[in-house]
């Protein structure tokens, strides 16, 4: 632990100017700098971001590692939406498993095609993992909506590795998994789920303003039968995953569907939230050549399913290559419903140091967090702010850290 405090003091110059670690020739007289992923070189720019750790995660895909608890989460849920819909016929899944797309996306993917106001929050660099000013690590899987709709699917579930700048704590983790799921209708298959009229249901109707209920685009009567089918759609999931618990839908606001909500279940005494979702933007629909359907979208974080389906405590097992978690699942490899449970095998208590330091001009937290994650990597249980000062002369202010230390594996 004594290498730290040295690297800290000498690391905060990094703070909010982009990390720049390998500089190519050009040639006479020139250079650039970039970074290499997956085998391909990106210049770096003003707001370049991303860091070592990071890109080292970019291919483990624990969403493909057959045994792993987010891969067995993913064939669970993937196995009851095979069975639970069907292609006409019969013969086929009616939704495309799709689970190899790269995690390196553009700006405009991630955020312009799902109709993100440029001024935006989500955008921040302060959240997210810029490579440059056009490329980044996705957010979220719903940057591959447009493209894949598209390509042209109507009903696809989305798997991959998603990347977010973020606190450190036991549920936390820079890196995780997520599965999108989109479903589009025509009219007359809206008719078909058998909760309409066919006389009296259209999709669409003109000059109508949005309201709580509904996108400005649709009818009422027809967004409300999406959101019924979405809904009925998440119950079947949350019971084969959890069985029977109690649920209830809140309200909230994404910028690509309308109406929003986010769906809980109270699960060890507590309400936890399992999925977001809602109408998608009608926008979206459109950029990607559609014209005559209406759809809804959702998306699930599989490691926080993972960690409350097998009673995981610490979000860093799951990057864990030890083979006393890795064999607990082994047994769910061949069959995905097998019963199994983490039992913790490492009983080293935490340990603690205190970090102070006078915080510097456009300072922010997750700065410092990716500081911490680059030099102490997964030993970090979690750190918290314990104090702050400010100097009555000089106004400036310092924060004092408690980061707490606790291998996983010892």
């Amino acid at each position: 632990l004594a290498m730290i405090g040295n690297a800290f003091s000498s690391c905060f110059r990094r703070f909010g100017s982009g990390l720049r670690w390998s500089t190519t020739r050009a040639g006479a007289g020139s250079s650039r700098i970039h970074v290499r992923i997956e085998s391909t070189d990106y210049d770096c720019d003003h707001v370049t971001n991303i860091t070592p750790p990071v890109i080292e995660k970019i291919g483990r895909q624990l969403h493909k590692e057959r045994g792993h608890p987010v891969n067995i989460v993913k064939r669970r849920i993937e196995q009851h939406m095979h069975s639970a819909f069907r292609a006409r016929g019969g013969l086929s899944p009616l939704f495309t498993a799709v689970d190899h797309l790269s995690p390196v996306v553009s700006v405009e993917q991630n955020f312009d095609s799902l109709l993100v106001p440029k001024d935006h929050v989500s955008r921040s660099r302060n959240d997210n993992y810029y490579i440059n000013s056009t490329m980044m690590l996705r957010a979220h899987t719903s940057a591959h909506q447009r493209d894949l709709i598209l390509s042209g699917l109507n009903a696809f579930l989305m798997t991959g590795d998603v990347y977010r700048r973020d606190e450190i704590d036991s549920t936390h983790y820079p890196v995780f998994h997520q599965m999108e799921g989109v479903r589009l209708f025509t009219r007359d298959e809206l008719v078909a789920s058998g909760r309409g009229d066919s006389s009296s249901v259209e999709l669409f109707e003109d000059g109508s303003q949005e309201m709580d209920e509904k996108q400005a685009e649709h009818s009422l009567e027809a967004c409300r039968l999406v959101e019924c089918d979405l809904k009925e759609t998440l119950l079947g999931i949350v019971k084969a995953l959890f069985g029977d618990v109690e649920y209830r839908w809140v309200t909230t606001t994404f910028p690509f569907t309308h109406p929003s909500t986010e769906l809980e279940i109270w699960f060890n005494n507590n309400w936890l939230e399992v999925v977001g979702c809602g109408v998608m933007r009608q926008g979206i629909l459109l950029d990607g050549g559609v014209t005559d359907r209406i759809g809804w979208a959702f998306g699930f974080g599989l490691d926080r399913l993972a960690m409350a389906l097998f009673d995981i405590p610490d979000v860093r097992l799951l990057w864990s290559s030890d083979p006393r978690f890795i064999s607990q699942f082994t047994a769910a490899a061949d069959d995905v419903n097998a019963q199994v449970q983490f039992k913790p095998y490492s009983k080293y208590p935490a340990c603690y140091k205190d970090v102070t330091f006078w915080i510097p001009p456009e300072y922010n937290e997750n700065d410092f967090y990716e500081l911490v994650r680059d030099i102490c990597g997964d030993l970090v249980e979690e750190v918290k702010m314990i104090d702050t000062f400010q100097h009555l002369k000089t106004l400036r202010t310092s924060h004092c850290y408690r980061i707490n230390y606790r291998s996983m594996d010892r």
